[in-house]
């Protein structure tokens, strides 16, 4: 894999054509000869160079970019390679509002993810600039640039809309690890479609089912611990549902860009997105997310009085019903709210409130239903370990042993995330019981390590 550069475009697009660096410069050299630039004869030091920043002076840029255009078979430009100020922006979860320009940025956010084997090639956002960005994107409105039309079919469109389905079935139940690459090649495939163009005719279909498959691409790959790749895959999700005319899809995407902030310890940066989603959500079925969501941040925050105020306008919103659900939102029913509720009581028990957990964890496992095997995993894990920390080990144990046999069955840091936490319950007793728990759990933890709670 390709190291780290400080030209990570350049550093990607050799590293597609297979060819070593003194190829490469072998290759601009015979080309510059070619031209009449005789003057131009790199070496495999030099393009070293470029990859880590150093700018060729012209006509080098135009050579490179048509020497790796025809080892790939891809018409590039000196922008394409970060040679020129006009290059795609990565490091920015910003993306323009023109349909292909959007399109070819996250046709380079895929390449990085896949080409660069490092969890922190794509940066994470956070703060002001995380905030403003969701803020821009669920309130544009997307430009087409071109007419072309030959990206996309009836056929390849329904193919789309199975293959996301598939997918999403399939991370629900076991986890995104196996899956993640997939997922993340399907959406570079579906950007480079996108660049040929989408019939009219078609364009609320394809952009609804990129919206999910963007929004599950987001989603794996936060369960697989890589972030920064996350905001960017939510980004453009977010992006395509406003394509599609589906506002409230958009600030679903947005509700899961804070979970990951609350999950990696930034509950202000939840919060500040938590806003902006609910001034643009309509849906009752959104509408109770982003106040159950709301609610168990402000838990965390150890803000009762607020973390009741939201979490029982959910509890309002989800006994009246929450009307004709949308797909994309059908996992937010009882079951997840009482999920949130338990999460909310457990943060603020371990702050001294009074607090069951384990009631709440309860009723959600009670509530879920078939197909989503690794939220019931933590469910049954935040059960456990909340009966440790209401004082019942015994029920603990026998919590824990069911929870950690269906834990072995899933693939996922979150699980894993779950698992410190019970350790960290556990550790005040030193039965022979809970040491065996300890250990398995231990052991589990130790397969995919992380150092966050969920």
């Amino acid at each position: 894999m390709p190291s780290r550069s400080s030209n990570p475009h350049l550093a990607l697009r050799i590293a597609a054509t297979g060819l070593s660096h003194g190829e490469i410069a072998r290759r601009i050299a015979a080309e510059a000869k070619a031209q009449g630039h005789r003057q131009v004869a790199p070496d495999a030091t030099r393009v070293r160079r470029w990859i880590d920043g150093e700018r060729p002076r012209p006509p080098v840029p135009a050579l490179l970019a048509a020497v790796i255009s025809d080892a790939i078979g891809q018409p590039l430009t000196p922008g394409d390679l970060g040679l020129t100020a006009a290059g795609p922006t990565l490091d920015s979860i910003q993306l323009p509002l023109l349909t292909e320009a959007a399109a070819q940025t996250l046709a380079g956010w895929t390449q990085m993810d896949l080409f660069f084997d490092r969890r922190d090639t794509l940066k994470l956002a956070l703060g002001a600039p995380l905030i403003l960005a969701a803020e821009r994107m669920l309130g544009g409105t997307a430009r087409r640039l071109g007419g072309a039309t030959k990206g996309f079919d009836a056929d390849t469109t329904a193919a789309l809309e199975e293959v996301t389905e598939f997918f999403t079935k399939s991370d629900a139940s076991k986890g995104g690890g196996l899956y993640r690459k997939a997922i993340v090649a399907q959406l570079a495939e579906v950007a480079s479609r996108i660049k040929d163009g989408v019939p009219p005719s078609l364009k609320a279909r394809v952009f609804a089912a990129t919206a999910d498959l963007a929004a599950l691409a987001g989603w794996v790959s936060h369960d697989c611990g890589r972030y920064g790749a996350a905001q960017r895959y939510w980004s453009y999700g977010i992006y395509a549902a406003s394509e599609a005319g589906q506002p409230d899809r958009g600030v679903e995407i947005v509700t899961r860009m804070s979970h990951q902030m609350i999950y990696l310890g930034h509950p202000g940066d939840a919060l500040g997105l938590l806003g902006v989603a609910a001034k643009k959500a309509r849906l009752p079925a959104v509408r109770a997310l982003v106040a159950s969501q709301t609610g168990r941040v402000h838990a965390a925050l150890g803000d009762e009085r607020s973390a009741e105020e939201y979490l029982g306008a959910a509890d309002e919103l989800v006994a009246d019903g929450l009307g004709d659900v949308p797909e994309w939102v059908a996992y937010f029913d009882a079951a997840e709210h009482a999920g949130a509720r338990a999460v909310s009581a457990r943060d603020l028990t371990g702050i001294g409130r009074n607090q069951r957990a384990s009631d709440h964890f309860t009723d959600a496992l009670a509530l879920r239903r078939p197909g989503f095997d690794r939220v019931k995993v933590m469910d049954r894990i935040g059960l456990a370990a909340a009966l440790f920390t209401e004082g019942e080990p015994e029920q603990a144990v026998a919590a824990a042993h069911q929870a950690l046999d269906e834990a072995t069955r899933v693939d996922s840091t979150l699980v894993v995330s779950r698992l410190n936490t019970l350790l960290g319950a556990a550790r005040l007793y030193r039965t022979t019981a809970v040491n065996e728990i300890r250990i398995r759990a231990a052991d589990l933890a130790a397969v995919r390590p992380t150092t966050v709670a969920a």
